[in-house]
């Protein structure tokens, strides 16, 4: 993200203030995006460089995506991971502060 999108971009002072505006806020999604754009872009590249070296073996790019998501879903199920959006995102929170199995708060029984 350039410097000067990621000035235009007001981060809220409190993460826990509003919930609602921290899902919905425009400016907000498009953080999280463009971290995610990235963090799928570095896995991309580590391993287009381990086939490159010999060092990875892929058959078909069905196995390539599912190693794509697998290495995706190692990468966000810890702490590092959610760190990283969140620091991309503007907060500065702890990784012992993360809660890795936050559950979800229906309003409405489904």
């Amino acid at each position: 993200m350039s410097d000067a999108v990621a000035q235009s971009i007001e981060v809220p002072a409190d993460p826990t203030a509003s919930p609602f505006k921290l899902v919905v806020d425009p400016a907000m999604r498009s953080r999280l995006r463009a971290a995610l754009i990235e963090l799928i872009e570095n896995h991309d590249q580590e391993l287009a460089k381990y086939v490159s070296e010999g060092f990875l073996e892929l058959d078909s790019y069905k196995e390539y995506v599912e190693l794509f998501a697998r290495y995706l879903r190692d990468t966000m199920g810890t702490k590092e991971g959610v760190a990283y959006l969140l620091t991309e995102c503007g907060f500065q929170i702890k990784p012992e502060e993360i809660i890795l199995n936050r559950d979800t708060r229906w309003k409405v029984a489904r």
